[in-house]
């Protein structure tokens, strides 16, 4: 049974894969889902120190969340930059098969590509809300799969802190 928002008809799971984007996978392997009975282990890299502040709880709280609701049948371990490779390793990480996911914003990977800008906040860019619009209604997140595609890993957005402050120049 999923709980929905009387308001918004907005299931708990919608929710979570809403919540599970700036995070990147490797493809997965659907058979290793079927099997219900085994227990599957991922390892997630964030691109910032364990426990930081915000975006450090919002990796482990995603990993707690993902074990619940698969009844523990997966469960994700979460390393902090520097526990497994550095920060801006983390993306590397994953297209080499060190990690399983990642926690990070895309311009920590602008030397890949510096397209990769536009799925992140610029200074003076959209606000949260135009953000997330622009990534479910305005074709957003399919250019975003595809820019990531070329890197073969899979993008997710998981919300956003918002426009960066302006002022970061000389």
């Amino acid at each position: 049974m999923t709980s929905r928002s009387p308001a918004s008809g907005v299931s708990r799971r919608s929710m979570l894969a809403a919540a599970a984007a700036a995070t990147v996978t490797a493809p997965l392997a659907a058979p290793a889902v079927a099997r219900a009975e085994e227990t599957i282990s991922w390892t997630m890299v964030t691109a910032w120190p364990k426990g930081a502040p915000g975006v450090g709880g919002s990796a482990d709280r995603f990993a707690a969340m993902v074990e619940a609701m698969s009844g523990g049948r997966l469960a994700i371990t979460v390393y902090g930059a520097g526990e497994i490779v550095p920060a801006f390793e983390a993306m590397d990480a994953v297209q080499q098969g060190t990690a399983d996911l990642l926690h990070g914003s895309p311009y920590f990977w602008v030397g890949k590509s510096s397209a990769l800008n536009y799925f992140t906040t610029l200074p003076f860019g959209m606000t949260a809300n135009e953000y997330s619009a622009w990534l479910r209604f305005g074709g957003g997140i399919e250019l975003w799969r595809e820019l990531y595609g070329d890197f073969g890993v899979t993008p997710f957005y998981a919300g956003s802190s918002g426009v960066q402050a302006g002022g970061w120049f000389t």
